[in-house]
């Protein structure tokens, strides 16, 4: 009988203010099972025991030994498993930590950018509790390599990390099943689970997905589980750190959980930045000036539902996310004012004369959405597009008054549309996501309520109205008590219905605009509920990057994760939604002194702003010059086509482009309001 050897070494470990010293006896607790396979057959999976001298061994003989080094120093636990072939193998190793003192029922659960709580905001056929239990999931759907599990009534959370972020990733020919890898890979899995009611966090290497792969919007896969093959005498390593914290409730747990992603992983801002901020926005520009379109009585710029192979305009025009036309007409006379060039101006002032005259219903609100081919102008109307529609017009107005022009009329129209959005808040503060051309309530969920915050506070600054204040306050109380204060950042994404990046940047982002406004301790009360927000927003942004196999364009045009955030736990790709959430981050910096966020935001700006700009010489897998890409696939899972690796066939650059604007158009939100 071959015997499964365990060696000890003691490792220097970093502190973490925050935590607690993780027991060694969490090993003692743990299982592992080996799995090996030889091609053409289903594996055979042998279960690692404990004998009574801390060895592990397993009950027949393998063809490879495992060792493992493990040590404490402070706070932090070590684990180092060393995987040497005795043969030519195929293996795939898996295990649990137990957390006995913590009760599976009431525990939340944290895997970043991907599981939060319970994934109870979740529909059916998006990964939940609802499903299963027991998850394993690709490291590259998580913005940062670690599983959690934090029980509310314990105070106490524990975390299993990879000390170093997988660097290899091998092509396969199947996404389900038992799965031979075609070459190295260390890239493994994550997870968690309970057995008899007692939680664990789980590992696998190479990676496997269980209960179910998710390998499309709403639609779970069979399980997968990877080989990688080692010869005779070839052998690896991986290392996972379990730690343990004591914090007051989840949201605090996730910002320590984010403090010590950062502080374990150290994400730098990108080093090659060919382009200055106008060189890039001079390439977006050609995006205005491609799609720039008159199908109808409204005029603008086709920026959805395109076709990433050719990038030609189809006529719809959408006001606010995903289209953001009205944003990208107020970008576009701003530039071509600035630099002389004429053929903007005329574009920019076409789209916002065509809004003022024919871009509002009988009832007053923004046309949304309108597709001039198919004749089709839904009756849905969102708070979102709405908010995002008035912020867009509202800095078109500080801009013209400040070259003395003025637009009365199309002001009056938009106090107009506020004063009737107001009518739609709910006694508890909160506006109903989506409603319909009477105001007829349709979806009342408060998830979006606070993007109305925005438009609410700059309406307060610009037309001197107070009412607009009292109602973004009532927003803010609404979020304080039902968002923040729960951690229950969900359905902020149109189209989308579970936890999101959008919900928390827009949470975080509200009370920022409201500090702008207010003094004394109200403004230091939003400052601390900006901040809690903030961090469950970067929890979606990665702090490292994804592996990709030669052959996988991302990968081949080198791009590097690190800074782009996943979108929700529907969808999972990445992509450049930041708007002005890094000029949020740079202000909690200075107000907070929390280092952290600044830093950060210098790894976002770096890592978006220029990577996949399609550029002459360098079109970055897009049919044009200044379509910045949308849906970027980093993990297995497509939106439609392609996958991992590739675009979606299908695209939305009209909001691509205003949030890279927006990104690299410093204070932009700090100056509009220090404006009289």
């Amino acid at each position: 009988m071959k015997k499964i050897l365990i060696a000890s070494a003691i490792y220097i470990m970093g502190m973490s203010a925050m935590a607690q010293k993780t027991d060694s006896k969490l090993l003692e607790q743990a299982s592992f099972a080996l799995a090996v396979k030889k091609p053409g057959n289903d594996a055979s999976t042998h279960a690692l025991t404990m004998d009574e001298k801390g060895n592990l061994q397993a009950a027949k003989s393998i063809p490879l030994t495992v060792s493992m080094e493990q040590g404490q120093m402070g706070t932090t636990l070590e684990v180092k498993l060393n995987i040497v072939a005795t043969e030519d193998v195929y293996f795939h190793l898996q295990g649990k930590f137990h957390l006995n003192e913590l009760q599976f029922e009431q525990a939340q659960m944290y895997l970043p950018g991907f599981w939060y709580r319970q994934n109870q905001r979740s529909p059916e056929n998006a990964p939940s509790l609802r499903s299963g239990n027991n998850w394993l999931v690709r490291e590259d759907r998580l913005s940062t390599p670690l599983s959690a599990i934090f029980d509310p009534a314990a105070h106490t959370g524990y975390t299993l990390m990879r000390k170093n972020a997988p660097t290899q990733i091998a092509l396969t020919t199947h996404h389900t099943g038992e799965v031979i890898l075609g070459g190295p890979t260390d890239m493994g899995a994550l997870g968690f689970g309970e057995d008899g009611g007692i939680p664990f966090l789980a590992f696998a290497y190479p990676y496997a997905e269980e209960p179910y792969s998710y390998y499309r919007k709403l639609t779970l896969g069979n399980p997968v589980k990877s080989f990688l093959k080692l010869d005779k005498g070839e052998s690896v390593s991986i290392t996972y750190l379990l730690s343990k914290s004591e914090e007051e409730n989840f949201s605090a747990f996730v910002a320590h959980e984010w403090k010590y992603s950062f502080d374990q992983l150290q994400p730098k801002p990108l080093e090659d930045q060919k382009f200055t901020d106008q060189e890039i926005k001079s390439t977006l520009v050609q995006f205005f000036k491609s799609s720039y379109i008159e199908p109808g009585n409204l005029k603008g710029f086709s920026g959805v539902h395109l076709l990433t192979a050719t990038c030609e305009p189809v006529n719809v025009l959408e006001v606010g996310f995903i289209g953001r036309v009205l944003l990208n007409a107020f970008n576009a006379l701003e530039y071509g004012e600035a630099y002389g060039d004429g053929e903007l101006v005329t574009m920019a002032n076409n789209v916002f004369d065509s809004y003022e005259q024919h871009g509002f219903t009988s009832k007053g609100l923004i046309r949304e959405n309108v597709d001039f081919d198919k004749g089709d102008e839904p009756s849905v109307y969102s708070i979102r597009r709405q908010s995002e529609g008035i912020y867009a017009l509202l800095m078109y107005f500080q801009y013209e008054k400040s070259k003395g022009r003025n637009h009365r009329a199309f002001e009056q129209k938009v106090k107009g549309l506020l004063n009737t959005l107001m009518t739609l808040q709910q006694a508890d503060g909160s506006f109903p996501r989506k409603f319909d051309g009477s105001l007829g309530i349709i979806d009342e969920t408060g998830g979006s309520s606070p993007s109305a915050v925005l438009p609410l506070v700059m309406a307060h600054h610009y037309f001197k109205d107070k009412r607009y204040l009292e109602a973004a306050r009532k927003v803010a109380t609404y979020q304080e008590v039902e968002i923040i204060s729960k951690s229950d950042y969900f359905s902020s994404t149109l189209d989308a219905d579970c936890e999101d990046k959008e919900a928390s940047l827009y949470a975080s982002t509200a009370m920022y605009y409201m500090a702008q406004v207010t003094k004394g301790k109200e403004r230091q009360h939003y400052v601390d509920l900006a901040k809690e927000a903030a961090f469950f927003a970067l929890s979606w942004y990665y702090t490292w990057d994804v592996p990709f196999a030669q052959g996988q364009m991302l990968g081949d045009i080198g791009l590097k994760s690190r800074g782009w955030g996943n979108v929700s736990v529907e969808n999972n790709h990445i992509d450049v939604f930041i708007f002005e959430f890094v000029e949020v981050l740079q202000w909690l910096t200075r107000e907070t002194k929390e280092e952290r966020f600044a830093a950060f935001a210098d790894v976002i700006k770096s890592s978006m702003r220029e990577q996949l700009l399609p550029h002459k010489g360098n079109l970055m897998g897009v049919a044009k010059v200044g379509y910045y890409p949308e849906v970027v696939q980093h993990t297995a899972w497509d939106y439609g086509k392609n996958g991992k690796g590739f675009y979606n066939d299908l695209f939305a650059p009209g909001w691509t482009v205003a949030s890279l604007w927006e990104l690299l158009s410093d204070q932009r939100a700090s100056r509009f309001f220090s404006q009289k």
